[in-house]
């Protein structure tokens, strides 16, 4: 079920068999998406701007630009300016809320920018594109060494895995499963809030899948952990890979079994029932105590969805 979150499928054919014999890179329709530190570079209107591959910048890249596949306008890349140091503050950085932009001496007229931002004014294609290259890039960043032996490990297959030359072990990108879900009593919806959040943003609760556990048993345990509160029934309703850093959102639905709230203070700093009004202020802007949640991520669609009585069961 699509609910016009960003980062669905946008036409990205991803060429798994054109991976292993870097006949992308010799395409001169080829182009690449650049980040630093997870930012992305775009223009003044905030569309991104891709560079060739023989761009002069590219050598503040650490490691060579990572295949994602092709368009219909030639191969698409993703690379990280790793090396590049600005000159202005970057304190803010991997902070909840970053509104600074980074000029990088290359790019005349470009600025780098939180990808947050952008996601609701994303095409398909390019939101296709940005996720996969911001979760693949940190996925390596984060895995630059082998861990079964601790050696350094190699970029293979156009950057689709790593290997350790010291011991042969390949090493695969990582997703990490995350279930997200509207948990409601008649009509009310549970709305919480983390601990450094800013104020007056709250959205539905949300948690790590842990190894061999079900989609459903994560939202039953999650809710529990952070609200005590039981949940019976769990549906899953629609997926949004979240590239922050590399997470596969599974929205869920699901029915609470009662409704006193107890809050865990480590995972939560409030939570409360919301009625079907007061949701709706929300979404337009009107509600006095919490904020419109972020256009584009599911949580926010999942939420309109549950107002406009699309979560129901068919």
């Amino acid at each position: 079920m699509d609910f016009g979150h960003a980062f669905q499928p946008g036409g990205l054919d991803r060429a798994a068999a054109l991976r292993a014999h870097g006949t992308p890179q010799q395409d001169d329709r080829a182009l690449v998406y650049v980040f630093w530190r997870g930012k992305l570079l775009v223009d003044a209107d905030n569309r991104p701007v891709l560079a060739g591959l023989d761009h002069p910048a590219l050598l503040d890249c650490r490691d060579t630009p990572l295949f994602l596949g092709l368009g219909p306008d030639g191969p698409r890349f993703a690379a990280d300016l790793t090396l590049w140091q600005p000159h202005e503050d970057a304190a803010t950085i991997g902070q909840f809320t970053d509104v600074t932009a980074q000029v990088h001496p290359g790019f005349s007229g470009a600025r780098l920018v939180e990808v947050r931002g952008l996601i609701s004014s994303l095409d398909p294609f390019d939101g296709e594109c940005i996720a996969t290259g911001r979760a693949m890039l940190g996925w390596h960043g984060t895995h630059r060494f082998c861990a079964n032996c601790g050696q350094p490990s190699a970029i293979e297959a156009s950057g689709w895995q790593r290997k350790c030359p010291d011991c042969g072990t390949q090493h695969f990108p990582r997703t990490d499963p995350v279930v997200i879900m509207a948990i409601t009593r008649g009509d009310r919806l549970l709305l919480g809030r983390g601990p450094s959040w800013p104020e007056r943003m709250y959205s539905l609760l949300a948690g790590f899948v842990e190894p061999g556990e079900a989609i459903e048993a994560a939202v039953r345990r999650e809710t529990a952990e952070e609200t005590s509160i039981h949940v019976g029934e769990v549906r899953y309703v629609a997926s949004q890979p979240w590239p922050f850093p590399m997470s596969l959102m599974f929205g869920c639905v699901g029915t609470a079994l009662d409704e006193a709230i107890t809050v865990d203070p480590v995972e939560l700093a409030d939570a409360r029932w919301i009625d079907r009004d007061d949701v709706r202020r929300i979404l337009a802007g009107e509600h006095p105590e919490i904020n419109a949640p972020r256009r584009g991520a599911i949580a926010g669609a999942l939420i309109a969805a549950w107002v406009e009585g699309k979560l129901e069961q068919p």
